[in-house]
């Protein structure tokens, strides 16, 4: 099996989550809820459903957007509340984003690990994860990302005189 080649660490400040809780675990419904955000023209990035409680027949949908559009997003939802009928809209601009970047990323676990294991050891807990094939993504605490920064430059060995900082965004 060919080693992943990692180029290197990104982080972005510039990311906020909103949770859209209780939302009606029914076909048709993260799709309202993302049609919404689509037409007021907002991007979106990590995106995050919850199993649902079999019980109550409700999930959660998170996801991560510029904090630059979090209040029009938030507005936004809160008009179809009751038309879709889910509990709540919480929104938290006290998170980063931080990626590790390289070819081969989904097809060597151990990479995926040592990341964990380099963030776990400076205390920092993972909100969400995201992987593809070129990138594996966290999303945490923004206090927590200079620690979380250094420390994956550490496990995999980069050094740290050079930073990638991402902005959220297509630029649109």
């Amino acid at each position: 099996m060919e080693q992943a080649l990692i180029t290197g660490v990104a982080h972005d400040r510039s990311e906020a989550k909103i949770t859209v809780t209780g939302v009606p675990d029914h076909a048709g419904a993260a799709a309202r809820i993302f049609r919404v955000i689509a037409d007021a023209e907002i991007d979106i990035d990590m995106v995050l459903q919850n199993v649902s409680n079999t019980s109550s027949g409700r999930t959660d949908i998170t996801f991560t957007l510029s904090k630059a559009n979090g209040p029009k997003a938030v507005a936004s939802l809160e008009k179809i509340k009751e038309e879709l009928g889910f509990s709540s809209v919480l929104y938290d601009d006290h998170v980063g984003k931080v990626s590790l970047v390289g070819a081969g990323m989904r097809s060597h676990p151990g990479v995926t690990a040592t990341f964990c294991e380099a963030l776990s050891k400076v205390g920092v807990n993972i909100e969400i994860i995201n992987t593809s094939e070129i990138r594996i993504s966290v999303l945490i605490r923004d206090a927590q990302l200079d620690d979380a920064v250094r420390a994956i430059h550490d496990a995999f060995e980069l050094g740290g005189d050079e930073e990638a900082v991402v902005y959220a965004g297509s630029g649109r």
